[in-house]
């Protein structure tokens, strides 16, 4: 596996780890005798040490070193995978679930500061692209492979991920920059939070992803309402988001490289508020397919923007991504407080309102937003053609 093929393929283990529990629940009550709902806490018991620890993995992660952190960060994340498919009881499930939380905590930010150091900026867009479907495809597959594996054992689909995460932990990464000396001059990971573009760039993704990618849940209660699809068919309509964001990132990321982070945010967001909005009154089923798969394009383009503004030299490195990722992280877990009330009161106004929010963020963007400098390097090269 070479250092480059190993970033990626690390990308996509954090999001198919958080989601690999999805499909089993029913499994995972029966094996601990307790109840489905009770046993979807296992994916709160990941996401949120995940977040919250990304407040200041990053920063910590660089002053250790970002190679030796990720790789044993991967060690940890096996040896958590491997806990939990042993875990005897519910609540030791639990812990070996936030321990995989934590650990991928230390590998997400990580990756992407390893992938913006190792690529020239005229191209960074474009590198950030592929890392994004790699965390796409994660997301979309994870519900797939870990239903199949339950059909068997739930707990087939921990030992996969243990081994493919010690595997990562062996394979190349490509050399840190910089030395100790600068490492001891970074700023705090509190500093890295308190950066005026780093707190802009993290209060946008924590809207933008309560209000897109956040969504699955409120587009199943509607698939259910109005169509009164099967579980299955239910999963089936969903992983729409994904693949559709798995197919499109590496372009949103040469739009990126061509058009400028500003411009791409602001367009990601525009159509992100008129497909959500639109999911809560259409009234045909292929319709609220093409609207959830658009959603997921403008996920990447929401995505993509924001990281490469951050990792693009406006906001810094490792702590500045990993502070953004959190809030990230932490807007997708506050989607079904902020959106389920309203939902059940009316549909339209359910969608409507992260619709809304969506619109609101945009003028925000347009103000406010840094103009990204393109490279020099870039800038000769489009003058030559």
């Amino acid at each position: 596996m070479t250092a480059r093929i190993a970033l990626y393929v690390g990308g996509l283990l954090g999001p198919f780890g958080g989601g690999v529990v999805a499909a089993m629940l029913p499994e995972l009550g029966g094996t601990y005798g307790i109840s489905p709902g009770l046993a979807a806490g296992s994916m709160t018991a990941y996401l949120l040490p995940f977040a919250v620890v990304m407040l200041v993995s990053g920063n910590l992660g660089e002053r250790w070193g970002v190679s030796r952190s990720i790789r044993w960060a991967y060690v940890g994340y096996a040896l958590a995978a491997l806990l939990g498919a042993l875990a005897p009881t519910f609540w030791a499930f639990q812990g070996a679930r936030a321990l995989q939380g934590v650990a991928n905590a230390f590998t997400t930010p990580l990756l992407l500061a390893k992938v913006a150091a190792s690529t020239p900026r005229e191209r960074l867009g474009r590198a950030l692209g592929t890392m994004g479907s790699m965390q796409a495809i994660g997301q979309t597959t994870a519900p797939l492979v870990g239903g199949l594996a339950a059909e068997s054992a739930w707990q087939l689909a921990f030992v996969g991920l243990a081994a493919v995460a010690a595997a990562l932990a062996l394979s190349p990464l490509p050399a840190d920059p910089g030395t100790a000396a600068e490492s001891s001059r970074r700023p705090s990971a509190l500093g890295d939070a308190w950066r005026p573009v780093v707190l802009l760039a993290g209060g946008v993704c924590f809207v933008a992803w309560m209000s897109s990618a956040g969504l699955p849940f409120l587009v199943s209660l509607r698939l259910g309402d109005a169509f009164e699809l099967s579980s299955g068919a239910r999963g089936l309509v969903l992983t729409g988001y994904g693949i559709a964001g798995a197919l499109a990132a590496r372009l949103t990321g040469s739009a990126v490289d061509r058009l400028g982070e500003r411009a791409v945010l602001i367009t990601g967001l525009l159509l992100a508020a008129v497909v959500v909005g639109s999911i809560g009154v259409l009234p045909h089923l292929p319709l609220v397919l093409v609207a959830w798969a658009i959603a997921g394009v403008c996920g990447q383009l929401i995505l993509v923007g924001i990281n490469s503004t951050v990792l693009g030299g406006a906001g810094g490195g490792g702590g500045a991504i990993s502070v953004v990722t959190a809030w990230r992280f932490l807007g997708m877990a506050a989607a079904p407080a902020a959106f389920t009330a309203a939902y059940r009161h009316d549909a339209a106004l359910g969608f409507g309102i992260p619709a809304s929010l969506l619109v609101l963020t945009i003028p925000v963007v347009a103000v406010f937003w840094p103009r990204g400098k393109r490279s020099e390097p870039a800038q000769a090269g489009r003058q030559r053609r």
